[in-house]
């Protein structure tokens, strides 16, 4: 009973909501948190534009999670201001931010059946009970949940609980979704599933913001527009998610952001189109030089592991020749490692019959329009 009053005293303070401008921008002006004199968020300033979904990860402590506090209303910024859309809400409290919310426990009321669930924030707001009747089953329905609206939440799956807790989030049509890590407690079919609803979810409701807290890189890539990589407290890179994939702008981004091998690299010479020639031991090799990076500079060359093959093609121009270390078989995928003069490469290629065994030389080939240049000097880490 006394968890029931606690869930209910925490939603009551998303849900209660009073009508505000459209237009659901969210925006960090140089925002810091502290807590018993620790800097947990230091000096953050991002937008997020209105209808889109911004994805921030990051690992434990990286202050990801205390970020998306900040704009609910549940942390006080020690500095900085936070806006959504129009206002500043860094002193209001959470009830008057017009957001919807979703925690990775679900925190759905237990006493209560799915559609009391639902209505509870807009019973908070005072909102007429026709108004309620239409807009509960309109709300289960976008989450695949209309025919579970009398069952009780121990009735259901973990996965179904979640998208009750999606369904009660944005029942008060909030300008802002903040979701701290969601699929976090799901198994991987049902999280797969869950992104699958959440993508469809935002096209049936384009003008919703959605700040998206995760660890989990895949969850983000498939999910976002943009995508904010948090460490110590600090944005350490931010952009749209495929280019930031693909030009990692710094040696954390590339690594923290899908796997990637990181070769310590000279550059020889910048072209206009775009490249650079670089040497790796010694081995010429072009790549994409999209952060400029001077010639005669010490960086980083970025190869993902899906970019690199066995066998040679007429764009694969790029050539390393490593002893193999190990090999994995993961059903739909070979993962091969190699020492490449005493630096680590990993290599994912679809099965092969006769993959190479441990001990073996075999020669690794690459597109130079596939690897970049991390403007990133190793002894600076």
């Amino acid at each position: 009973m006394a968890r029931s009053i606690a869930l209910q005293t925490e939603f009551a303070a998303v849900a209660e909501t009073a009508a505000t401008p459209k237009g659901g921008t969210i925006g960090f002006e140089d925002v810091s948190v502290t807590y018993g004199g620790t800097v947990v968020l230091d000096s953050l300033s991002l937008t997020v534009k209105a209808g889109e979904i911004v994805s921030l990860i990051g690992p434990s402590g990286s202050g990801k999670t205390t970020a998306l506090r900040a704009v609910a209303g549940f942390v006080r910024p020690s500095s900085g201001r936070i806006t959504i859309g129009s206002r500043d809400v860094t002193d209001l409290p959470p009830y008057e931010r017009n957001i919807g919310m979703v925690v990775q426990n679900y925190a759905l009321f237990p006493h209560m059946r799915v559609d009391e669930n639902v209505a509870f924030g807009l019973r908070a707001k005072g909102v007429a009970q026709d108004v309620i009747r239409a807009r509960v089953p309109e709300c289960l329905a976008m989450v695949g949940m209309g025919a579970y609206a009398r069952r009780y939440p121990r009735e259901l799956s973990g996965g179904q609980q979640q998208r009750v807790a999606i369904a009660r989030a944005i029942a008060p049509k909030p300008q802002v979704l903040l979701l701290d890590e969601p699929l976090s407690a799901l198994d991987a079919q049902i999280r797969r599933s869950m992104l699958d609803e959440l993508a469809k979810l935002h096209r049936d409701l384009p003008s919703l913001t959605v700040l998206y807290v995760t660890h989990d890189q895949s969850e983000a890539l498939t999910l976002a527009n943009h995508i904010g990589i948090m460490r110590d407290g600090r944005l350490r890179a931010f952009g749209e998610a495929r280019s930031l994939f693909r030009h990692p702008p710094n040696r954390f981004a590339a690594e923290f952001l899908g796997r990637a091998n990181l070769l310590p690299v000279s550059a020889q010479h910048a072209s206009t189109d775009g490249m650079a020639s670089v040497r790796f031991q010694g081995v010429p090799m072009l790549a994409r030089n999209h952060h400029g990076v001077a010639a005669g500079s010490e960086c980083l060359l970025c190869v993902r592991p899906h970019d690199l093959k066995l066998e040679k093609t007429p764009r694969t121009t790029n050539s390393l020749s490593g002893r193999v270390t190990s090999v994995q078989w993961q059903g739909d995928v070979h993962n091969i490692t190699l020492d490449i003069a005493g630096e680590e490469v990993r290599v994912s290629c679809p099965p092969v019959k006769e993959p190479p065994e441990p001990g073996t030389v075999i020669e690794l080939h690459f597109d130079p329009s596939e690897v970049t240049l991390v403007p990133e000097d190793l002894r600076h880490g």
